[in-house]
Parts: C-alpha cells; structure tokens; sequence
C-alpha cells in the first residue's frame, strides 16, 4: 500500500490545509509558503480544540444541572438579564432563543417544574410574567458555567492588547465567512 491509499495516522490533523485539498482547488493558497499553510493548519486545528473543549464543557455543565442545550442557553439570558435588571417575559425569551411561543410554554413549564425558574407578576405590566432564576439554580450556574467563563476571562487578560486586537479581528472575520445566513456556499431556499 503506498502512501496516498494508507489511511490517515490517528495524530493526524483534521484541519490540514493540504490533506483535505491537495490541488488547492477550494483553499486558494496564493502566495503562501509551506511554513505558512502549516501554521494556518495549525490554527485551524486548534480552533477545532477549542470547539471540542467548548462542547464538552458546556455537555458537562448541562448534565449536572440536568438541562439541555436550549434551557442552558434560556438560563444563561435570564441570569444575564437580572444582572442587568431587565425583566424577562416569556416572549422575551422566545424571541432571544428564537423558538415558538408553544415551545417557549413547554420549556418554562421544564424549568419551573424542575426548580429552576419562577413566573411573577411583570413590574409593569399587568398582562404578562416575569421570568426570573432560582437562588439555587442561579449557584448551580455560577458554580459551573460561572467558573468556566472564568477560565476563558484569565486566558485572554494574559495577551496583550495588541494581541487581543489581532485575536478578535481574527475571531470577527471568521465568523462573517461562515455566517450560514450570508454564505454563498451553501444552496437558499
């Protein structure tokens, strides 16, 4: 078997410029040298690192307060929201997570039967409720997700600014190349 119909090393890198295309057909490479496509190789893969480390992070945090993804990010907003002092109604939330009233409805009904949230009195008005964090899920939530970001918060005040500038750029226009909604790549309905 030669080279080329081995299969890949398991320590192989998953974000090789030049394993995924050989003929630069996708990747146009320009005017880059080998150092070059390595170390965009390189960041590529550690991107996927980090996206790994993210989701397993956040899986693990959902597991120990027993939520899923969607109540996850419900009670991130409202703990967000509190700090902030903006009261939270149910359409609120729908419109934030971007789900429908009825899904909104059988999510709160989730969360308040499992102790997380409570429904009150709006302040200000009368028609509707307010959405607001259990003491005891608002610690659960400090304690992991709160720790977790903690961690992120310490990583980046070790760079400099100049370095954090070039990281959020980096961070910023990569995002606009894979914006799924502006992407060219993919077919529109």
């Amino acid at each position: 078997m030669d080279k080329d119909t081995q299969p890949p090393r398991e320590d192989a890198r998953l974000y090789d410029v030049l394993a995924h295309d050989p003929a630069a057909r996708t990747a146009a490479l320009g005017p880059l040298g080998a150092d070059d496509v390595d170390q965009i190789s390189d960041l590529l893969q550690a991107m996927s690192e980090l996206r790994e480390a993210e989701r397993i992070a956040s899986q693990a945090s959902a597991r120990y307060m027993e939520l899923n993804e969607t109540d996850m990010r419900a009670l991130r907003f409202l703990i967000f929201s509190e700090k902030r002092g903006v009261p939270v109604t149910a359409g609120d939330l729908a419109s934030h997570l971007g789900i429908s009233t009825a899904s909104t409805t059988k999510l709160l009904d989730r969360l308040q039967s499992g102790g997380h949230i409570t429904r009150n009195p709006h302040p200000t008005d009368r028609r509707a409720l307010q959405i607001s964090v259990t003491p005891e899920t608002r610690r659960s939530a400090h304690e992991t997700v709160g720790r977790h970001h903690a961690r992120r918060y310490h990583t980046a005040a070790r760079l400099t600014p100049a370095e954090r500038d070039i990281v959020i750029r980096f961070l910023r226009d990569m995002a606009d190349e894979i914006d799924i909604k502006n992407a060219d790549w993919i077919p529109h309905d």
